[in-house]
């Protein structure tokens, strides 16, 4: 028996368990993400997951990876959400979609388009009739692209989310119920569900009377099903996410849990009778800018770039420990006999390669961005930007013996310049932070760069803006007459390197050959913090600040022959670059147990 769904048999919802042809069916899934792996690497992802075991895969949908602005909607290449779960379906799995709108998924913004935060006044997962609207725009592009997809229809698609943990956020439970009939009202008719965190208060603000409860939890399995039962006295009991492992931030440890004690939850959570989604089984990369950030009440904590989670198939498809011991607690419960596993993918050998070529950030400016000039600085996202970095140039008047500078509403690290010089570092966590100035002349130029470094995707900070929110200050004068200018970073084809030196921020040019496409990991001893492309794709962000020491550059990316590596270094640049064989996520720590 192999471990293959229905792509004919819809699913529905009995007293005690989900049912498909009228006979119980359980659903053993694994989370795996479309835009956190190259689309040429999905059936090689998928494949490996079926190996795991799994009848099921489940994703989310991330609005903002398919409308960075407003109205125009993109879904080829590694957006065509419908060709992954044709993928899906072709090996025999079945599959969740969770089309939100609002996903988590330390993913910017949790999946929302940074654009509706250009207006100051709307309000996020609310009934704001601006909101809404966009919403509904969404939807009309989105699921009429699923809907021929769904088991009813003869596809793979047996279950779809309504918005994400909800009652994490709010207790309006009108807002899910809008959500659920603008999907049902354009076609959508599998079992839905809501998702919420297994506690009294998650479930009293997240529950729709009708829908189907599911709960995310990542250990005491009894203590939380039982939860879930209390809120929901029949019907199956699914925990839509296992959290068996966690996500990584900046400047703090890798997290890693024990497998066997992960295998050991899987296994009293099938023993109990309940169906599971594994968070994640593949967690892939957070590619370019869009890794998303947590906000602890005290601090912005930025993703990293990997988001290996602790995965049974690694960030790169290698298969983990915990592959072997889930594939166990799988086989043992459904007995089913999976696909043999899967070789692991080729690897690049060890590489050196010198770093030659550069041309500064702020000889740039012109072949990379159009200013525009406001009063008073713009946020990035009322400049029509949603990622990257944004500069800003005033001009001080003078002369001025001292004055403290200040940036109300910060968002999320600046580095200022007075005449070309950097004067420091100023960021959101120490809003009391001042750099002193001083204008010797009847005038100075002032240029700051701001960084995004991802938006909150989870909490109460949810509408996070970047760039300069509030204003510039000297000591208690707000400065105005600014020319702000976008640098998302999109295209770089107009940068002209050259061998001599640059100052403050720069890009940096190198040139690897290697025989053939293969995986690899770069790294970058001596550098300090920035984003690397290949080949014109951003791979990521590094920051020597770790825990995440090497960036995955997946085989599909590289050619036979040469091939370019653009890195744009905010502080002080290395000499040379690193290809390594095996991947280097940094020192690691016990993830956290939620519960």
């Amino acid at each position: 028996m192999t471990p293959t769904g229905s792509t004919t048999v819809p699913l529905t919802v009995g007293p005690d368990g989900f049912l498909r042809a009228g006979r119980p069916h359980r659903i053993v899934s694994a989370a795996i993400h479309y835009f956190r792996v190259h689309p040429a690497l999905w059936t090689d992802r998928l494949t490996r997951l079926r190996a795991m075991g799994v009848n099921t895969v489940e994703t989310y949908v991330a609005w903002n990876f398919h409308e960075q602005h407003p109205g125009e909607f993109r879904f080829d290449g590694g957006r065509d959400v419908a060709a992954f779960v044709r993928a899906a379906g072709a090996l025999g799995l079945d599959v969740i979609v969770r089309p939100g709108p609002y996903i988590c998924a330390e993913w910017d913004l949790g999946g929302l388009p940074a654009w509706l935060l250009a207006d100051r006044t709307v309000r996020l997962r609310r009934r704001d009739p601006r909101y809404l609207a966009a919403v509904d725009a969404w939807f009309d592009e989105l699921l009429p692209r699923l809907v021929p997809l769904l088991a009813g229809h003869g596809g793979p698609v047996v279950a779809m989310g309504v918005e994400n943990e909800y009652g994490s956020f709010g207790n309006d439970t009108s807002h899910l119920e809008y959500l659920r009939d603008g999907m049902t009202a354009r076609g959508v008719d599998c079992p839905l569900f809501t998702s919420d965190g297994a506690g009294d208060g998650f479930l009293l603000g997240g529950r729709v009377p009708g829908l189907l409860a599911a709960a995310t939890f990542g250990s005491r399995p009894e203590e939380s099903l039982a939860v879930l039962r209390a809120h929901q006295p029949t019907g199956p009991l699914f925990c839509v996410e296992y959290w068996h492992g966690w996500f990584d931030h900046w400047g703090e440890s890798h997290h890693v849990r024990d497998a066997a004690e992960s295998a050991d939850v899987l296994d009293r959570l099938l023993r109990a009778g309940a169906s599971v989604n594994i968070y994640m089984g593949h967690g892939g990369t957070n590619f370019g800018w869009w890794a998303g950030a947590n906000h602890d009440g005290r601090s912005h904590q930025p993703d990293t770039t990997s988001y290996d989670y602790g995965a049974p198939v690694g960030e790169a498809g290698e298969l983990t420990e915990k592959f072997r011991l889930f594939r166990d607690v799988i086989v043992r419960h459904t007995g089913a006999a999976p696909d043999a596993a899967p070789e692991p993918p080729p690897r690049l050998a060890p590489l050196r390669v010198p770093v030659r070529e550069r041309v500064s950030l702020a000889e740039s400016l012109d072949l990379l961005s159009t200013p525009v000039p406001s009063a008073e600085p713009l946020t990035m996202e009322e400049a029509g930007q949603a990622h990257g970095l944004i500069h800003y140039r005033t001009r001080l008047r003078g002369p001025l013996t001292h004055a403290d500078l200040t940036i109300d509403g910060l968002g999320d690290r600046a580095q200022v310049f007075l005449d070309g010089r950097e004067i420091g570092v100023l960021h959101r966590d120490r809003p009391r932070d001042t750099l002193p100035v001083r204008v010797t002349g009847a005038s100075a130029v002032l240029d700051v760069l701001v960084e995004n470094q991802g938006r909150i995707n989870y909490g109460p900070l949810l509408e996070d803006r970047k760039g300069i929110v509030g204003g510039l200050r000297l000591d208690n004068q707000y400065q105005f007459g600014w020319e702000n200018r976008p640098l998302p970073l999109d295209d770089l084809s107009a940068l002209r390197f050259t061998d001599t030196a640059a100052d403050g921020p720069a890009f940096h040019r190198a040139t690897v050959t290697v025989p053939g496409p293969a995986d690899g990991f770069l790294a970058l001893p001596g550098w300090t913090k920035g984003m690397v492309w290949l080949n014109g794709e951003a791979l990521g962000r590094y920051w020597n600040i770790g825990p995440q020491r090497t960036l995955y550059a997946p085989g599909p990316l590289w050619h036979t022959g040469d091939n370019e590596i653009v890195i744009l270094e905010l502080h002080q640049a290395g000499t040379e670059l690193e290809i390594s064989a095996a991947p280097d996520l940094g020192p690691s720590a016990p993830a956290p147990v939620p519960a």
